[in-house]
C-alpha cells in the first residue's frame, strides 16, 4: 500500500509543475493592467481598476481553466469577436484587490516571470501599494498612478493626464 507521504510529494510535485508552467503561459499570454475609468460616483470622478488577465481562443478554455483553478478566484468571460477572426476570445481576469494581493502577486513572486513582463508585475504591484496608501482618491495620487499606467504594456499615453475636467481640477487645486 502506498504512503501518504509519497502520494503527497507528488500532488506537490505536480503543483509545482502546473505553477510553472502557469508562469510561462502568462509569460506569452497575460498581462498585468491598470485603467483609469470616469466614474462620476468616485471624489475625484475617476476609479482605478487594476485586474490580471489572461486571454485565449475558445478552443483553449481548458487552459484557462486549469489557471482558474489553481487560483481559486477570478472570472472567465467571453469576448465575442466582430473582426476578421471565427473564434471568441476567453479572458481570465482576476480583479479582487484582495485576490491579487493574496494570491496572484505572491505566486509570481515564487515563480517569476522571465520577459519584460516581470517590469509590468513591479508597476502594478507599485500601484497596489499606493492604493493601499488610498493615493488613488486625490487628483495628484491620480496622476501618479496615470503616470506608472503609461509606462506599463503597451505604453499608451493616458487619457487621465491629458482630459480637459483634470486640467481644470488641477487649476483649482
Amino acid at each position: 500500500m502506498p504512503s501518504k507521504k509519497v502520494s503527497n510529494a507528488d500532488n506537490q510535485q505536480e503543483r509545482s509543475e502546473i505553477a510553472s508552467w502557469i508562469s510561462g503561459f502568462v509569460d506569452g499570454e497575460g498581462c498585468f493592467s491598470v485603467s483609469l475609468i470616469r466614474n462620476p460616483t468616485t471624489s475625484s470622478g475617476w476609479q482605478v481598476f487594476p485586474e490580471f488577465v489572461v486571454t485565449q481562443g475558445e478552443k483553449s478554455r481548458a487552459a484557462l481553466e486549469i489557471i482558474k483553478k489553481y487560483f481559486q478566484c477570478g472570472e472567465i468571460y467571453l469576448n465575442r469577436r466582430r473582426d476578421n477572426h471565427k473564434e471568441n476570445l476567453l479572458r481570465f481576469c482576476v480583479r479582487s484587490r484582495k485576490d491579487l494581493k493574496e494570491k496572484i502577486i505572491p505566486f509570481f513572486i515564487k515563480f517569476p516571470l522571465r520577459t519584460e513582463k516581470k517590469e509590468d508585475l513591479k508597476k502594478f504591484v507599485t500601484i497596489l501599494a499606493l492604493m493601499e496608501q488610498e493615493i488613488h482618491k486625490k487628483i495628484q495620487g491620480l496622476k501618479k498612478i496615470a503616470k506608472i499606467i503609461q509606462s506599463m504594456n503597451r505604453k499608451v499615453p493616458s487619457r487621465f493626464l491629458k482630459s480637459s475636467e483634470t486640467t481644470c481640477r488641477n487649476l483649482k487645486r
